[in-house]
């Protein structure tokens, strides 16, 4: 490997690190705010860094773009459309939580239902994350990583035996960035990234339609609009493998619903903003880069398609690097490859943060203060962090098995919040706005969603989108009947612990305005009557 891509690449990892460890000084890590809510002193901006940086992963990079490379852009409704809850999220959602002074979802359930409740729902995340997101995290960015740089050719081993060493590499580094500054250090290496990863990831698009139109942007893009249209096409069939539309007003709505406006992983970034204002900025900045995050997550994709052709139909998960190889500048890739690095780095760290906080405030506190009567809030963050190191060494340990999963393994995680995502958001909207909804209500609606989508999966070929259409109506149904025959008194959530100032962002309503049309126009724009013409 040419020693200017070692030395731009170690020299980037160098200075972001040393630049979080500075600035992440500021806040007092051995409380359990200063490590898991980073002090509740984000800005927005850093806010949106955080929470973007949590979503996206090399798995996603190469995925989408796989996907779009045989589909087309019909498959940006998982990127378009969450602007869509992240609105929700600004307006709906987040002055709730702001107004409970909560620290995970599950604790608002709790206030709301029972603590059986809590902890049934807290549980199902912290499962999610271990089996689902955490070693899978580790495996496929190091899985991609090695591919687009050839790491096992440099140390001359086998690929599995590079992968490990890099999933290993990354998950030690992840477990000290989070001891050494909890969530405060992952918000300041994560702006850093998530700038690298937009200037970073338009360009590879940008090569790419000038390496179409031999040396001119605007004849890549002619090239592709003349040979391939219905790539085009954000408008997926009603058959589809992959997007069918009228899931884009129900089950896609829903799973983005439950993702944006209601998953912990997410949502704790949001906690730790300094006030409301500064995390309705944050969250609506996310909606916005959500939209342009299609120009690098799926538009590649096709123009890998155009570059290509139908070469890699056998094999799209190698899509995205090789288009990468094929236009990126040789002196550019230490700096990329730092990029990646960084970005699977942060996906890892921001889960274990926020799994450590879920054992740590839903059943350790708990635990200790019907034990003790009181928890003190640095032996709590000491928890935090014994968990944070037993939950990386289990995550870095269970990696490499991804490779010997089974096949279809990758499509099985992407439907596995498939099986508590929906009765959790109709439990939270009861919550919410329901005086006589109750916690059997709650139970008895989880328990029936879990076996009737357990059910479809193992015996209706039909596509899961789908299936979460039907069943929050039918979710819906069950909590209110059974709220209704069950129901005692109204309920009212009176004793609040609000902890931030709750003045809103004056400019809310025009930016999520602002982001609902340009969702709309981008679906125009890519559509039969648009430029898919």
């Amino acid at each position: 490997m040419n020693i200017f891509i070692v030395i731009s690449f170690l020299g980037v990892i160098f200075l972001t690190t040393f630049y979080a460890y500075k600035r992440s000084r500021t806040v007092d890590t051995t409380g359990s705010e200063g490590l898991f809510l980073g002090g509740r002193s984000l800005s927005g901006i850093t806010v949106a860094a955080m929470i973007l940086m949590t979503n996206l992963s090399t798995e996603q990079v190469v995925g989408l773009n796989a996907q779009a490379y045989i589909a087309g852009m019909e498959v940006m409704a998982w990127e378009v459309t969450a602007a869509i809850a992240i609105v929700a999220l600004a307006f709906v959602f987040l002055p709730k939580y702001f107004k409970y002074g909560i620290t995970t979802v599950p604790e608002f359930l709790e206030m709301r239902f029972d603590s059986i409740t809590k902890k049934v729902v807290s549980l199902l995340f912290i499962i999610t994350y271990i089996v689902s997101f955490l070693p899978v995290v580790l495996y496929s960015g190091a899985l991609v990583f090695n591919r687009m740089f050839r790491i096992d050719e440099i140390l001359g081993v086998e690929p599995l035996i590079a992968i490990t060493i890099l999933a290993a590499l990354i998950g030690i580094m992840g477990i000290l960035f989070l001891l050494m500054g909890g969530l405060k250090f992952n918000s300041r290496s994560d702006v850093v990234w998530g700038l690298g990863l937009l200037v970073f990831g338009l360009l590879v698009p940008f090569l790419g339609l000038r390496y179409l139109g031999s040396g001119s942007f605007v004849g890549g893009v002619e090239h592709i609009v003349e040979n391939t249209p219905w790539l085009l096409n954000s408008v997926g069939a009603i058959d589809s493998d992959f997007i069918p539309w009228p899931t884009l007003f129900t089950g896609m709505l829903f799973n983005n619903l439950y993702f944006w406006c209601t998953n912990q992983m997410i949502i704790q970034k949001s906690f730790a903003a300094k006030n409301l204002a500064e995390a309705q900025k944050g969250v609506l900045l996310v909606g916005a880069f959500k939209i342009v995050g299609a120009l690098f997550l799926v538009f590649p994709g096709i123009v890998a398609r155009n570059i290509f052709g139908d070469a890699l139909i056998g094999n799209p998960d190698v899509v995205y690097p090789y288009l990468v190889a094929e236009v990126l500048p040789y002196a550019l890739y230490g700096i990329f490859a730092a990029i990646i690095f960084g970005t699977v780095l942060s996906s890892f760290s921001n889960c274990l943060n926020a799994t450590s906080t879920l054992l740590s405030v839903d059943f350790y506190k708990p635990m200790m203060e019907k034990k003790d009567g009181e928890v003190d809030d640095k032996r709590l963050a000491r928890y935090g962090k014994i968990t944070i190191i037993i939950l990386g060494i289990v995550a870095i340990s269970a990696s490499p098995m991804i490779a010997f999963a089974p096949a279809g393994l990758f499509q099985f995680i992407q439907e596995f919040n498939g099986f508590f995502n929906v009765p959790l958001l109709v439990m939270i909207l009861f919550a919410f706005y329901s005086k006589r909804a109750t916690a059997l209500a709650a139970k008895v609606t989880l328990g029936i969603h879990v076996a009737l989508y357990s059910f479809s999966l193992m015996f209706l070929d039909i596509h899961f989108l789908y299936v979460l259409s039907a069943l929050f109506f039918l979710n819906v149904f069950i909590m209110w009947i059974i709220s209704k025959f069950n129901s005692k008194d109204d309920f009212e959530i009176t004793n609040y612990t609000t902890k931030v100032d709750m003045t809103p962002w004056k400019n809310a309503k025009i930016a999520g305005i602002v982001i609902i049309l340009v969702v709309l126009a981008t679906y125009v724009f890519f559509s039969p009557i648009g430029i898919a013409s």
